[in-house]
């Protein structure tokens, strides 16, 4: 094969992989408003005062209102590793699709079950939520790596992840504007659900599990990804076999579930945390506990574009490696937030702008763990890439589960700062910690499991393990006999025998 033949073909700029991304990040952010949303709104329901008087209340205890937080991640890790088998036998499109729209189903009968079965009914509409959602994460990780050359993996994986922080920051916003309005905290419930009932129309025209199915995609851009991604024209419909102990037993894959679960459990403190540490704390009303909840996810959101432009510059000026731009910006997505945690405690009512400003920064800084350690999955197999996803999220979302219920342990007052101090305290050990692991033992390299024939017998090996024969011995030995020796050899060979 030439030169000529070698070489990658190079797409346009701007084509239907962009446009794979551009689902992606609406996705994850219609999901996350119709997952997050319930931090605002369980404020609103119970207190009513502080919203529209004119919907029902409830009397919940702060061990209530940890149950309903953690009990979207009952359902959630249940389905991770699920998830990952699905994506492969059925496809991202279809997966991600039954998944968004039974989100959907569950956000518009949420208020109806809630006035039929209180708090209970409530936390098992999140757990059916959550049942739903854990496929979600496995599918957005096959998806890219089925559409992203490696060249522009970062660029696209990490603008896809900012739906995460989009549908966070308006899951506080819209939430408390909302609660507020005509609506009141029923109209939540029916705004997500809607949003994600229109995203799943859109996701139906335009997706496509990989270039070669795509209705839209030029012939040119076809070529690129393919080639780019060096596929064979038959590796769509191949399977290939899974290397569980390989798996199980990588040192990097290790540090990355270390990385994961830290950063999960110091993310889902501040998200579940926020608006009842504001309210009690801060002693902030409703809407503004709704507007300042969500600036600190807006910085987030903002930041994350930050962190790419400043990772495409590095990596296209060969600055650093693609691991050292890893763990670069998993140390500040960690670390910063760690400190800032520890201060965040010590401040009262007194000091609200400087907490919310920590707060902001905390959050904000952390978004670079999109690029540091989310994404890493894809580098070290980008071949079961949806599986390392699902295997990660299932043990990294066993935290979210924890946190809340460890928060409603230690705050029995949320008006007690020491309570909090508490549960800043512990997030910001497990952050520092966590990012040690993965600066000691994680890297973006291609793990040699990664391989399409990992697990099928080398010939060469094989050759070489495999004992002769004794028959071609034998013959081997008669045809050396047969050829004349001279004086010298046959000497030799008397001597020896």
């Amino acid at each position: 094969m030439n030169s000529s033949q070698c070489q990658v073909v190079k797409g346009p700029r701007i084509g239907v992989r962009h446009l794979q991304s551009l689902l992606l990040f609406l996705g994850l952010t219609v999901i996350h408003i119709a997952r997050l949303n319930v931090s605002v709104a369980i404020v609103a329901m119970t207190n009513a005062a502080s919203t529209n008087p004119n919907f029902p209340e409830y009397n919940w205890t702060e061990r209530h209102k940890s149950y309903i937080l953690s009990s979207f991640y009952w359902g959630y890790i249940l389905t991770l590793c699920p998830g990952s088998f699905l994506c492969r036998r059925f496809g991202p499109k279809v997966v991600f699709f039954v998944a968004t729209i039974g989100t959907a189903v569950f956000s518009l009968i949420t208020p109806w079950c809630i006035s039929w079965g209180d708090w209970q009914a409530f936390c098992a509409i999140r757990i059916l939520q959550g049942l739903f959602q854990g496929v979600i994460f496995p599918c957005v990780n096959e998806h890219l790596a089925m559409w992203s050359p490696p060249e522009e993996r970062n660029r696209l994986g990490a603008f896809s992840y900012t739906g995460t922080d989009c549908g966070t920051v308006l899951a506080m916003f819209i939430s408390g504007m909302i609660a507020n309005g005509a609506m009141g905290w029923p109209g939540i419930s029916y705004v997500s659900g809607t949003l994600c009932v229109v995203w799943c129309i859109l996701w139906l025209v335009f997706a496509a599990n990989n270039a070669t199915e795509s209705r839209f995609i030029s012939e040119a851009e076809c070529k690129y990804i393919e080639s780019s991604l060096q596929h064979n024209e038959d590796f769509h419909e191949r399977s290939i076999p899974i290397p569980w102990r390989a798996i199980c037993c990588s040192v990097p894959f290790m540090a990355l579930l270390v990385a994961r679960c830290s950063e999960t459990y110091g993310l889902s403190t501040l998200q579940a945390e926020i608006p009842s540490y504001m309210n009690g704390v801060l002693n902030m009303d409703i809407q503004s506990n709704a507007v300042f909840s969500a600036l600190p996810f807006l910085a987030m959101w903002l930041l994350s574009y930050v962190y790419l432009i400043v990772a495409d510059i590095v990596l296209k000026r060969k600055l650093l490696s693609l691991t050292a731009v890893r763990k670069l910006f998993n140390t500040l997505s960690f670390w910063i937030p760690a400190v800032t945690l520890i201060v965040i405690g010590f401040l009262g009512e007194d000091h609200a702008n400087w907490a919310i400003a920590l707060m902001t920064l905390s959050v904000g800084v952390n978004s670079g763990a999109t690029i540091g350690s989310s994404l890493n999955t894809i580098d070290l197999s980008p071949n079961h890439a949806g599986i390392l996803m699902g295997l990660s999220n299932t043990v990294a979302n066993v935290i979210p589960i924890l946190t809340p219920l460890i928060a409603g342990v230690i705050v029995v007052d949320k008006h007690d700062r020491g309570q909090w101090q508490i549960v800043f305290g512990i997030a910001a050990v497990i952050f520092f910690l966590g990012n040690c692991v993965f600066l000691a033992w994680g890297t973006a390299e291609a793990q040699p499991w990664d391989a399409d024939d990992y697990l099928k017998p080398k010939d060469a090996e094989t050759c070489q393990e495999k004992p002769a024969p004794v028959a071609t011995i034998a013959s081997a030995k008669e045809s050396v006999l047969e050829q004349p020796m001279s004086w010298s050899e046959r000497y030799t060979t008397k001597v020896t025998d």
